[in-house]
């Protein structure tokens, strides 16, 4: 939806989504190495294009930051589907899908204070997180459960949660979250 109007925005163009995923890959990667209060020109030296062409379609940080956490809950979501249809075992498509979403957690630097500040523009995205990864979380721990690899009593809320818990620790050098989140995903497993 258009936000001023409540009418649908108009479908962009391939090569207009594609500019902006090239974008906003772009700020994610920057994100992850310096913040998300890296500079703006860093943010566009890496995606090969002008400081002005980043504010054209992102007014302001604010604006970035959200399209930047929207694009990679977009991604993490949509692999849970093809990861089930290419792994071997569901479990290990669980497990696969957990380890993005830990990189997904882990590189999230200085995004945590964003969204607890009083911008008005974070204010949904932990519905927008929670409405997109449960589900496709918890696509993953059916069929897991369905074909007798995992227990069956493990909800997809409590499980992100738990490995959400876990990355809390990432920064601390002596700490592995991935270690810690497989051993978390080995304990689901029917012995």
């Amino acid at each position: 939806m258009d936000s001023g109007s409540g009418q649908p925005a108009p479908r962009k163009r391939a090569d207009a989504r594609r500019n902006e995923a090239t974008l906003l890959d772009a700020a994610a990667s920057t994100f992850i190495t310096s913040g998300v209060d890296a500079p703006v020109r860093d943010i566009a030296a890496r995606a090969g294009v002008g400081v002005g062409t980043i504010y054209r379609h992102f007014p302001t940080r604010a604006d970035l930051i959200v399209a930047v956490y929207r694009h990679q809950v977009e991604a993490c979501a949509e692999a849970g589907p093809t990861l089930l249809a290419t792994s071997g075992t569901p479990h290990a498509a669980l497990a696969q899908w957990i380890n993005l979403f830990v990189d997904f957690l882990v590189t999230k630097h200085g995004l945590a204070e964003a969204l607890q500040s009083d911008n008005a523009a974070f204010e949904t995205l932990h519905a927008y997180f929670l409405d997109r990864l449960v589900p496709a979380c918890a696509q993953l721990l059916a069929a897991a459960a369905a074909a007798g690899e995992i227990r069956a009593d493990v909800s997809a809320f409590d499980l992100l949660r738990g490995v959400g818990n876990l990355c809390i620790g990432a920064a601390e050098p002596r700490y592995d979250a991935r270690r810690m989140v497989g051993l978390l995903v080995a304990g689901l497993r029917l012995r």
